[in-house]
Parts: C-alpha cells; sequence; structure tokens
C-alpha cells in the first residue's frame, strides 16, 4: 500500500506573537569575522547563520563557520552549532544550543529593542569534549547588519573573548 502524500506544508507560517521581540533575527546572514583564544592562535572565519521559525514559540536557529584562508577564500569548515531561542516573559530569553563537538549549552538573558545578551546557565559536555565552563553572548543589529560576540571561558581560562563577527542579512 502506497503512502499517502504529507499536506503541503505553508511556505511562510505566521509569526507567533511571543516571537515579536526577536524578529529582527530572523534570516539568513552571512559575513566575516575574528577569532583567538588564550590557549589557540588568532584567525578569521566566514559563516553562516540562520534564524527561522515554524509558527511556534520559539526560532530555530543554525549556525556554520569556515576558516578564511590567507587569500580571502573559505577553508576548512570550523565550528558549528543548532538550536533554539524561545522568549519568555518580561522580556527574556532561553537558548539551547548543541555543538557536534560533544558540547550542549544552556543560555538565558534578555532581549532588549534590537539587542541580545544571553549568559550560560548549564555547560554540559561528554566525556571527549573539550572543557568548557562558560559562556556570554551578545547579539544586536548594527544598521542593517548582524553583529554578535562571544566570550568565552575554557581550558582552565577566565571569561576571555573568543569570536565576534558582522553579517549582512542575505534572505
Amino acid at each position: 500500500m502506497a503512502a499517502a502524500p504529507l499536506p503541503s506544508v505553508p511556505m511562510e507560517p505566521e509569526l507567533h506573537p511571543d516571537l515579536e521581540p526577536l524578529k529582527f533575527l530572523l534570516g539568513t546572514w552571512e559575513g566575516a569575522g575574528v577569532g583567538g583564544y588564550p590557549t589557540i592562535d588568532s584567525f578569521n572565519f566566514g559563516q553562516e547563520m540562520t534564524f527561522t521559525h515554524n509558527g511556534k514559540p520559539f526560532l530555530i536557529y543554525t549556525s556554520r563557520t569556515w576558516l578564511i584562508e590567507e587569500g580571502g577564500e573559505l577553508g576548512e569548515p570550523l565550528a558549528m552549532e543548532t538550536g533554539y531561542w524561545r522568549p519568555r516573559p518580561n522580556h527574556e530569553v532561553e537558548v539551547t544550543l548543541a555543538h557536534p563537538t560533544g558540547i550542549v549549552e544552556i543560555y538565558i538573558g534578555n532581549v532588549a529593542f534590537n539587542r541580545v545578551e544571553l549568559r550560560t546557565d548549564v555547560v554540559a559536555r561528554t566525556e571527549s569534549a573539550k572543557e568548557v565552563a562558560a559562556g556570554h553572548r551578545l547579539y544586536g543589529k548594527i544598521g542593517d547588519d548582524l553583529g554578535w560576540a562571544y566570550d568565552m571561558s575554557a581550558m582552565k581560562q577566565g571569561l576571555k573573548s573568543h569570536v565576534s563577527a558582522q553579517l549582512k542579512r542575505v534572505k
């Protein structure tokens, strides 16, 4: 017996009203950034970051980065993460992120105008993952661009600047 075809999925679901404070993040963003940490050499990277929704009260998030080679071309893949952004009452937000390196983070923070500030509430890791203890993230509009920065506490270092980027909306 053949399976019945799936009904067509709406192309653009209506934005859940709880997402209104976060709607400035929606879209696909691309650009370049810089990274470093006391335990690694500095580097330049390219990034694609996507925020979508399905009509429910959360954003669906993915981020992929690649090393930028000396000639300016994209090189090997670097970090990747995926997760969900859940708005809460009083302009608060909860974010869950999973990394293929064995790290899972839960952030809590707040949204003010076109800016989000997040701090880790929980960091969990597999036995083989690098030691990450805490994180602090900022996301915000810079004109029409999206800027973001990530400070990390890892490898027995205190909270230090790790990566930042400025991205342009491409979709």
